[in-house]
């Protein structure tokens, strides 16, 4: 199953990745992990998007498309995988359809998890406290939220377009949202 998930930071994507990774046993794709470690690691494509992502912007789409294509050429992607963070934009959303295209394959579900933006907020703050993340200040998170807002939101239109959108109250427990998920994927497969 190809899966991409949708929402804010901070609306609780990657611990949901992670359960639903797991039980599918399907890869979980992170551009945010994947351009953190290349900016750790210093290498050639996290110079370049260093000082983008420090400011609270997006990295350049053509950087994100090229890593992501490169990740899903890779034979543990074959029988699926779960994108979080891409795409971002509605390029990055055209770009990803043609690449599927030429394989005679599509995204099969579209997450779009959603919490009101006081909340967000909120676990962001608290997040930034606990993990001593460089990237989440109190003028980093408003910038994300309204980068996100100005550049992603139009993605739920894209997806709902093509009926594969499924919006998930991103409210509760864990386990409570992950049976929300379980549920709405149950329907698709």
């Amino acid at each position: 199953m190809r899966i991409i998930f949708l929402g804010p930071p901070g609306v609780g994507k990657g611990t949901q990745s992670q359960k639903l990774v797991d039980t599918l046993d399907i890869p979980h794709i992170s551009t945010g992990e994947m351009l953190r470690e290349a900016i750790r690691a210093k290498t050639e494509l996290g110079l370049k998007v260093a000082s983008q992502m420090e400011g609270g912007r997006l990295a350049a789409d053509e950087i994100v498309v090229q890593l992501v294509r490169q990740r899903l050429a890779q034979s543990d992607c074959r029988n699926g995988y779960l994108l979080d963070g891409f795409p971002r934009t509605l390029p990055q959303a055209a770009s990803l359809d043609l690449a599927l295209a030429v394989d005679d394959e599509a995204i099969d579900a579209v997450l779009n998890l959603t919490v009101d933006q006081e909340e967000l907020f909120r676990r962001l703050m608290e997040r930034a406290k606990k993990e001593d993340r460089g990237d989440d200040n109190e003028d980093t998170i408003r910038q994300r939220m309204t980068v996100y807002h100005d550049m992603t939101s139009p993605l739920i239109a894209y997806y709902e377009e093509q009926g594969v959108l499924h919006r998930i109250d991103g409210i509760g427990t864990v386990e409570e949202v992950f049976d929300r998920i379980c549920h709405v994927l149950n329907k698709v497969e």
